[in-house]
This record gives structure tokens, sequence and C-alpha cells, in this order.
């Protein structure tokens, strides 16, 4: 496993496949405080210990591609966010504090790591449209990506992008209201409030179809 928290250099995690079965998720109405099962992985990775830091991307990784995923629409984009975040991490762990689960301060760095590409490709993208039209060319789809076309279709792709991030961590991941305001840095009122408009908006457009 190599790690590196050089940007632009790829970081060979050799984990495919390796990711344990994480513990059962702790729900809010449980007698007893959820403990956040990743604690002591946390403390020895925040203390420096390699190993305890290789395990937790190992258990996470498959998360953080998940959640890329679903937020890019692309497996690709996915695949650049995750190494990203992985090595955002190196630089990062010494920051956590404890004063959520480590799953959901994990998800808002993925999170702000898609609303970063999402920029630099924006940004990319009208500089490539610029040229080609000072170039007379023609744009020419390249349909390397089926799964792009496929999520561009789909009813969530249609969402601004706040309801967007709000449904893929609250529905996706199964987050609670709570985890999921920490995660994005707002109050759960407006995660409550967000999640409202994405069930109005997805029944307006059924409705629409009939």
């Amino acid at each position: 496993m190599v790690l590196s928290s050089t940007r632009g250099l790829r970081v060979d995690l050799g984990i495919a496949g390796s990711a344990p079965a994480e513990p059962p998720r702790a729900h809010a109405g449980d007698d007893a405080a959820p403990v956040d099962p990743d604690r002591e992985l946390v403390v020895a990775a925040v203390a420096g210990e390699r190993a305890a830091f290789e395990a937790l991307l190992r258990r996470h990784y498959d998360r953080i591609h998940r959640v890329a995923w679903r937020l890019t629409g692309s497996a690709t984009d996915a695949e650049d966010v995750a190494q990203e975040v992985c090595c955002t991490l190196v630089e990062k762990i010494g920051t956590f504090r404890n004063q959520a689960k480590f799953t959901t301060w994990l998800v808002g760095i993925v999170v702000n790591a898609c609303n970063d590409h999402h920029r630099r490709v924006a940004a990319f993208t009208r500089l490539r449209r610029h040229l080609a039209t000072l170039a007379g060319l023609a744009r020419v789809p390249d349909g390397r990506d089926l799964h792009r076309r496929l999520w561009l279709a789909s009813a969530i792709a249609g969402l601004d992008r706040p309801l967007r991030e709000t449904v893929v961590l609250v529905v996706g991941e199964d987050m609670s209201h709570a985890e999921a305001a920490a995660a994005l840095g707002v109050a759960e009122s407006t995660v409550s409030w967000r999640m409202h408009q994405v069930r109005r908006r997805l029944a307006g457009r059924t409705g629409d179809g009939r």
C-alpha cells in the first residue's frame, strides 16, 4: 500500500475486495448512545499509527467510492475523487476531534471533494468549449461512460445539488437527518426540509408522466 499526500499522484491502496463488513449501524431511538465502531482505529491513526490508518481506509474505501459515484454520476470521476479523499485524509486525520462519528466526518470530506471536482470539471468544460468554438471543431460524444448517460436521465440527476447531496446521504447511505446535517454542515431542519422538497418534486414528476 502506497500513500502520498502529494497531489497528482495516484494512491495505490491495493484493497480491492478486502474491505471487511462494517459493524451494524446504531439507529436513532436506541436506549444507549451510539458508539463509534471506528473509535479505536481513529485514536491510533490520529496518534500516527500507519497500520490503523490503512485499516480505516480499507474499511471505508467502498463507502468513499460509492458516495462519490452517486454524487458525480461517473465511475471514472468517483475513482478520481476517492483517490483525492485518501490523499486528503493523510493530511486531515489529525484534525478529527470525535465531535461526530468518523463516518459522518468522512462523508463530509467526500461531499466537499465532489463539490471541488464539479467546479474543476465545469471550468475545464467551459474552456474546452471555448477552444473548440475558436478552432471550429464539432462536439463529438465519446460514449466512454455509459453510466453517466443513464444517471443523467434519472430523476436524481435533475435535482439541485443541495437536494441531490442530501438524498444520496439520507437514502443512499441510510444516514439519519442529524448525521447528514453534520456531514453537510447544515442544520438538521435544513435536511428535513430538503427531503420534503425531494419527495414533492419526485411526486410531481411522477404525476406529469401519467
